[in-house]
């Protein structure tokens, strides 16, 4: 009886153990025939897409770098003071108009050299970053509202695409009566020319949010100021950026206006009133260099703070494809 059992029992772990061989050799030929199972067509494919939606990024080396970013502004820089220069010499308008370019760095030098340079700059610099800080703390609470509530929307959305296309100059004689020659006065010309232009981007990033994310949002709990802050202004991002980008040429060409037009000893000297002081003088060299240092100022500012911003913003969202 015993030794029957025994036999039986090993021919049932045979018969298991051919079938489990037979399982192993069928694989063994799916895998040699490039046949796979349904998971491991599951796990091929989000394998695919990941690939897919995996931004590929690369160093770019200093000589790109030198060729695609520097050298072009130096040689646009280069053409236009060979025009320049050529349009002097041809006598095309007379040197009072059109100052010989030696007269200009001329200018700059004696600046320099009479340690006013700094000073004149730190004084319009510090005034636009200071109001544009304010313009920044008034705005963004200001762009959240309008965009979510509805009827604070239909009421003040078009009041502040109003005050985006009015000139930033035409505040300069209001606010001169409502606060005489003063640093306030400076300040609010900043922040009705930058407000609304802040405001109006981050309007717009959060109108292009999908839906999704706020239920999803609401989904987890996120209500109000937390969703806010954890969804409306993430996804929003790159509007709200493109409206920093604006409220800044937005706040540097009020102060620009109200510099120019508002004169005083207890304002300083910064670049607005010099260019006016240069015309008053008629000094074209000084004129141009006014001009000239206005927009160099306004360029790094924006190539050194927003610029590196906005790639960040765009890079962490996939949309540039190199890392620079």
């Amino acid at each position: 009886m015993a030794s029957s059992k025994t036999t039986r029992g090993t021919a049932v772990e045979e018969a298991d153990g051919g079938s489990g061989g037979k399982q192993s050799i069928e694989k063994s030929a799916e895998k040699s025939t490039g046949k796979a199972g349904p998971g491991q067509d599951l796990a091929g494919l989000e394998a695919g897409l990941d690939a897919l939606d995996a931004v590929q990024t690369k160093r770019v080396s200093p000589a790109e770098v030198l060729v695609q970013k520097v050298l072009p502004p130096i040689v646009a820089v280069a053409f236009v003071l060979a025009l320049w220069k050529v349009l002097v010499v041809a006598k095309v308008t007379p040197d009072y108009k059109l100052p010989d370019p030696g007269l200009v760095w001329d200018s700059l030098r004696q600046l320099w050299l009479q340690g006013e340079l700094l000073d004149i700059i730190w004084t319009s610099v510090s005034r636009g970053l200071f109001g544009f800080l304010i313009a920044l703390a008034i705005a963004t609470p200001l762009g959240l509202v309008v965009a979510r509530v509805t009827f604070i929307r239909a009421g003040l959305g078009p009041i502040l695409s109003g005050l985006q296309s009015l000139p930033s100059v035409a505040w300069v004689p209001p606010a001169v009566i409502w606060l005489g020659l003063n640093d306030q006065m400076m300040y609010t010309v900043i922040l009705l020319g930058a407000v609304p232009s802040i405001a109006n981007g981050l309007v717009a990033g959060i109108d292009q949010v999908p839906p999704l994310f706020l239920r999803a949002g609401r989904t987890l709990g996120a209500r109000g100021l937390v969703s806010a802050r954890h969804i409306l202004l993430p996804a929003a991002l790159p509007g709200y950026v493109a409206g920093l980008k604006q409220g800044w040429a937005f706040s540097w060409r009020s102060l620009m206006a109200a510099e120019i037009i508002a004169k005083s000893p207890d304002l300083g000297l910064g670049l607005g009133q010099y260019l006016e002081n240069q015309r008053n003088n008629s000094d074209m060299a000084g004129v141009l260099l006014g001009i000239l240092l206005i927009l160099v100022v306004g360029i790094a500012i924006e190539l050194l703070i927003f610029a590196p911003i906005e790639r960040r913003v765009l890079r962490s969202r996939g949309l540039l494809a190199s890392a620079r």
